[in-house]
């Protein structure tokens, strides 16, 4: 049987002195946010997701899954509903961008009323995705069937099932009543 044990005679080391440490580049980068105009220095290749979050300090869109699966992250972009956790800033620059804070600043959106008097939410974890789904939904299509919102809704997930809730407050907000 062979050895094959490497015996190291010497090892070398290098030292930079006093290289600078690495330091983040960010490429200053326009959003229009809820009728804002926003200027952030990100990487191109940053999610909107993160950029909305961690450097406009909004709650509204949330991280769910990374992957533009489960809707938690949905924002509009130019009305129509995006997951925001696989959109690239360098995609969204000088666009209209709507979160959920840019609804109404007293939660009197025609959605949101309906959400609370349905009483949608149980974690609510997923809701601000579904509002703005929903509100793209609404925009397009005044008065949407079952199978409109079924549609509109797929991929938007609720892990507390409320599914039925979601479609009656859907209803309700474009109709004005149940």
């Amino acid at each position: 049987m062979e050895d094959y044990r490497v015996e190291i005679k010497r090892a070398v080391i290098y030292d930079f002195g006093d290289a600078p440490e690495a330091q983040e580049i960010g490429y200053p980068t326009t959003l229009a946010r809820n009728g804002a105009r926003h200027t952030v220095d990100v990487e191109p290749s940053t999610p909107l997701l993160y950029v909305l979050r961690n450097d406009l300090d909004l709650s509204g869109p949330r991280f769910g899954c990374g992957l533009g699966q489960c809707g938690a992250c949905t924002v509009l972009i130019n009305g129509e509903a995006v997951r925001s956790c696989i959109r690239p800033v360098s995609q969204v620059q000088n666009v209209a961008i709507t979160t959920l804070e840019g609804l109404s600043a007293d939660g009197t959106h025609p959605l949101q009323v309906a959400w609370q008097e349905i009483d949608v939410p149980q974690c609510g974890y997923c809701q601000a995705g579904q509002i703005m789904s929903a509100v793209a939904l609404i925009e397009r299509n005044a008065n949407p069937t079952h199978a409109d919102i079924d549609n509109a809704m797929n991929g938007n997930i609720c892990r507390c099932a409320t599914y039925l809730r979601i479609r009656a407050a859907i209803h309700r907000a474009a109709s004005g009543s149940d």
